[in-house]
């Protein structure tokens, strides 16, 4: 899932110049390879160290081919079950899914259920496994991305581990993440996301250069990949289906990190995330930051809780200033006491617009 800088930094990112090249050369032969000479029928033996591989889908048609297509290289030879639960796509994501990978799991949830309760049905019907990989429909791995996350977890206290992520032109996507705060919203609404995560401690997005260059522990990752060890889902999880979207990949980190599971940033282990449309939608914008809100409050409590939801109010009024209608939609959610109330699911969303 995404958070500010994310969404408003399009342009801003350090563009890494040698790696740029190397990844426009890299992933098309990597997907025009697999989908002549490999099949991902997503068919492991059933055992203990096999990976399940859980993609939720919703209208997702024409971002499964190149996701699936690069599943064998970025698995590096490792067992992997694949299961794809659609959450009752209008399009033929359910059809694609068939046909690409005839041998996975496919589970049809019959309703919007949300990424998390799509998550929750992957993992429940997966078959034996020692690892759950948690990936986006337009997340594509780059080789050898996987065994490079199983050594991550393979160190002392790990529960989740997070790749390198750049986005469709080779520039670095902002990952790492701090624990959500009063502090760091207001720093966010005061300074900017991308400034303030440079500063230590401050950001709630890490945007500073030289953390994205080395192996750390951070608070949480964005959630399009991840790869979480079986003792941290079975101790952790699942994951909380009453956020529908947005901030269910920070309550299951911090749960863990809470539980003594860390969540470790893996930079040898490389993915292309396209990204969604949160920055485009305003209601999934709104839907955002009324999680965010939501979310501090269950941590925190209320008096916390209401100090978190007017930083929020300062930052999104800020920007709703400057004629943003993803910020104007946002501020009117997080100062409609209804739409506070609200049960988040696709009928709250149909109203945030």
């Amino acid at each position: 899932m995404l958070a500010t800088s994310d969404i408003q930094k399009r342009g801003q990112n350090v563009r890494y110049r040698d790696e740029q090249a190397a990844l426009t050369q890299t992933l098309e032969p990597i997907l025009t390879n697999s989908r002549k000479g490999k099949e991902a029928t997503g068919l492991a033996a059933a055992t203990s160290e096999a990976i399940a591989v859980v993609i939720v889908t919703y209208n997702s048609s024409k971002l499964l081919p190149d996701l699936i297509a690069s599943l064998p290289a970025g698995m590096g030879g490792l067992e992997w079950h694949l299961i794809i639960v659609d959450n009752d796509s209008s399009d033929d994501s359910v059809a694609q899914a068939h046909r690409l990978a005839p041998n996975s799991i496919i589970i049809e949830t019959g309703r919007n259920a949300g990424y998390a309760a799509g998550i929750n049905a992957g993992v429940a019907a997966a078959p034996p496994h020692g690892y759950v990989l948690v990936l986006n429909p337009d997340v594509r791995l780059l080789p050898d991305c996987v065994p490079e996350l199983i050594t991550a977890l393979g160190k002392p206290g790990t529960g989740i581990a997070a790749p390198h992520l750049v986005d469709r032109e080779g520039i670095r996507i902002d990952t790492q993440r701090r624990e959500p705060s009063i502090i760091r919203a207001l720093a966010d609404a005061l300074l900017g996301a991308r400034t303030a995560g440079k500063i230590a401690g401050l950001g709630e997005v890490i945007t500073d250069e030289d953390s994205y260059r080395r192996e750390t522990l951070v608070d949480w990752a964005e959630g399009s990949t991840l790869l979480i060890s079986k003792a941290c889902w079975d101790t952790c999880g699942p994951w909380d289906e009453s956020f529908f979207l947005y901030s269910e990949e920070t309550d299951f980190a911090l749960k863990s990190r809470d539980a003594g599971f860390v969540t470790r940033y893996t930079p040898s282990a490389r993915a292309i995330h396209l990204e969604g449309d949160s920055g485009q939608s305003p209601a999934l914008w709104a839907l955002l930051n009324l999680n965010r809100v939501r979310l501090y409050r269950r941590r925190h409590g209320a008096v916390l809780g209401a100090l978190y939801w007017a930083a929020l109010v300062l930052r999104e009024g800020s920007r709703a200033m400057l004629g943003r209608q993803v910020n104007r939609a946002a501020l009117r959610a997080l100062l409609s006491p209804s739409k506070m109330r609200a049960v988040a699911g696709p009928d709250l969303v149909q109203t945030l617009g």
